[in-house]
This record gives structure tokens, C-alpha cells and sequence, in this order.
């Protein structure tokens, strides 16, 4: 397994930074280190706070300094356990809203509920809205996401959505990889934008689509490839793996349709079981590059896993967002 620390996002974009004024940035319990990175980035510490839990499981939160009239940033991925994550970010939003703070921005590396984003059947909930609803109303001013799992959510909010994106992480990466005779492929239809623009980072690289099938939650079915793979190395290009389904139906049938190698890319690393025993098949994928939206757990870790980082990604734009710059731009 490969882990790799923050590097500055760009040398265009990367400064010294001395006047952070009236900056704060505080960490849930979800993704400690990833602050930390972002902290380093912006070269700010994390701002302080208690975090304790009662006896019977309810959280307390308490800020320890002074936030009158601040810019706050909370960083807190509503990854597994995901109700007691979000439970906790709206509870620090509510406590820096009532400790006055000027302006609240949610920092949601990995946006939980996000799949029920609209109405497949009758009596179905969309709870990609919900929690929408649920951060505006805690007292979010605006919220800073990474690869939403479909664009539309950033209409569900009624306060600023900056949505930025993994992808020039894992780009950067793999150009450092030297490969050739590539294609990008989406592992369905629904992702063709996202490998669309992947692949045009990705020096304009040619761009392949499987027509998937899913009959159930979690239950993929891979039926055939549109476009040419054989003899190439295949990327497949994803925002997530959860159980890893989609990416092992797509990793085998690419294999059936004369892929040389494939190696499979998402920003968040779910690793619901049993994904690690499908991305751990003998001879099946090259390398798995995700990026550490969700940390990842030692016992999670394989020989194929490469890790990046996205703090510098995310410094960038906390910076931009403050100094009310354009964040849309650092993607151009």
C-alpha cells in the first residue's frame, strides 16, 4: 500500500501565509488527519474544542476559543458511522453559531446520504435534500464539497455550494505513472461526464463506457464495452467505492474484452465488505488510487492501494472561499 503526503496543490497557487485575520478551522472526529494536512497547507493550527460523549451516547461539543465575528470552517466527511458523523457536524455548527461566528462554511469531503438524490419508486425519501436541509438549518452559510455523487446536489441548497473536485489529484498521479497506450473508462452511464473530464485532463485521452446493469442496492451487473480497450490499460474512473461491485464487474469484464491492465480511481475509498476481497482478486486490478476523503484503516490497507492526498486541494479552496476569491477556476 501507498500513502502520499500533501504536496503543495500547484506552484501557481501554493503562497506563504502569515495574516490568516480572522480564519478558523476546526476538525470533526471523522477525519482528524485530513485537517491537520489542510491546517499545514494554509499554515494555521486547528483551532480547539472539547468533544466528549455522555454515558448513554449523546454527544457534547464545546468551542474553547473566542470565534466572535470569524470566518469557521468545520472539516468533517459524513462517512461510516454516518448518522453519529453528521450528528456531530450539525452540533458543531450549531455551537459555533451561537458562539457568534460570522460566516459557517461545512467542509464535507465526502457527502454522505448522497445516493438517494431523486425518486426511483413511490414512498421513497430523497436524502440527499434532507441532509441539505438539516446543515442549512443548523446555521451552515455555505458549503465546500468533494465529488458529490451527482452534480444536481449542489442545487439542493439554499446557501452557496462550492463543489471541487479529486480528480486533479488523481491525474497528477497518474501522469507521474508513465503510461501508455491508455483508455478512461466509466463503469456505467451515469459517470460518463465524470470520466468525460477526467480523460480531457488526462491528455485528451480516449474515453470507453460499460453499459451496466444494477438489480438491486450494492448489486452491479456489468453487460459490455462501448469503445476499444483491448490491449490498452484501462482506468476506470469512478467518485466512489463503496462495496466495490461496480469496479470488480467492470475490472473483470474489461479483462474478458482484452484489457492489459486496469487500474481503478475514486476520490472516496467506502470499502463497505466485501470490497476488499473483490479489489484484492489475483491478477485482476494493477493498482486501486483513491484519495483521503475517508481515512482509511491500517486493516484496510493492500498491496494495490495507493492513497493520495487532497488537502492541498481543499487549503486552496478554504483560502479562496475566505478571501472571496474564485474557487471555479483552480479547475481551468
Amino acid at each position: 500500500m501507498t500513502s502520499l503526503t500533501a504536496q503543495p496543490y500547484s506552484h501557481e497557487l501554493h503562497r506563504e501565509r502569515t495574516d490568516h485575520g480572522r480564519l478558523r478551522l476546526f476538525s470533526g472526529s471523522a477525519n482528524p488527519k485530513l485537517t491537520t494536512e489542510i491546517g499545514s497547507y494554509l499554515g494555521i493550527p486547528d483551532s480547539l474544542g472539547v468533544r466528549k460523549r455522555f454515558a448513554d451516547g449523546e454527544l457534547y461539543i464545546q468551542i474553547q476559543e473566542s470565534i466572535r465575528g470569524c470566518d469557521v470552517f468545520l472539516v468533517q466527511p459524513t462517512s461510516a458511522p454516518v448518522n453519529d458523523h453528521l450528528m456531530e457536524l450539525l452540533i458543531m455548527v450549531d455551537a459555533c453559531r451561537r458562539a457568534s461566528a460570522r460566516q459557517i462554511t461545512a467542509v464535507v469531503p465526502y457527502y454522505g446520504y448522497a445516493r438517494a438524490d431523486r425518486k426511483t419508486a413511490g414512498r421513497e425519501s430523497i436524502t440527499a435534500k434532507l441532509v441539505a436541509n438539516l446543515l442549512v438549518q443548523a446555521g451552515v452559510s455555505r458549503v465546500l464539497a468533494v465529488d458529490l455523487h451527482s452534480a444536481q446536489i449542489q442545487g439542493y441548497f439554499d446557501i452557496p455550494c462550492d463543489h471541487i473536485y479529486g480528480a486533479s489529484v488523481l491525474v497528477d498521479y497518474l501522469k507521474t505513472r508513465q503510461l501508455n497506450d491508455y483508455v478512461v473508462v466509466s463503469p456505467d452511464v451515469g459517470g460518463v461526464a465524470r470520466a468525460r473530464a477526467f480523460a480531457k485532463r488526462f491528455n485528451d485521452a480516449p474515453l470507453a463506457i460499460i453499459d451496466k446493469r444494477r438489480s438491486n442496492h450494492n448489486v452491479a451487473e456489468s453487460l459490455t464495452v462501448i469503445g476499444d480497450v483491448a490491449g490498452r490499460t484501462a482506468i476506470l474512473v469512478d467518485d466512489m467505492i463503496d462495496t466495490g461491485g461496480t469496479v470488480h464487474q467492470g475490472a473483470l469484464l474489461l479483462k474478458a474484452q482484452g484489457a492489459k491492465n486496469v487500474i481503478a480511481c475514486a476520490t472516496h475509498p467506502v470499502f463497505s465488505p466485501p470490497a476488499l476481497e473483490r479489489l484484492q482478486e489475483p491478477g485482476l486490478f494493477d493498482e486501486v488510487v483513491v484519495t483521503n476523503s475517508i481515512p482509511v484503516a491500517g486493516s484496510d490497507h493492500f498491496p494495490q492501494l495507493t492513497v493520495l492526498s487532497i488537502a492541498n486541494v481543499m487549503g486552496e479552496a478554504i483560502w479562496r472561499i475566505h478571501e472571496e476569491s474564485s474557487v471555479s477556476s483552480m479547475f481551468r
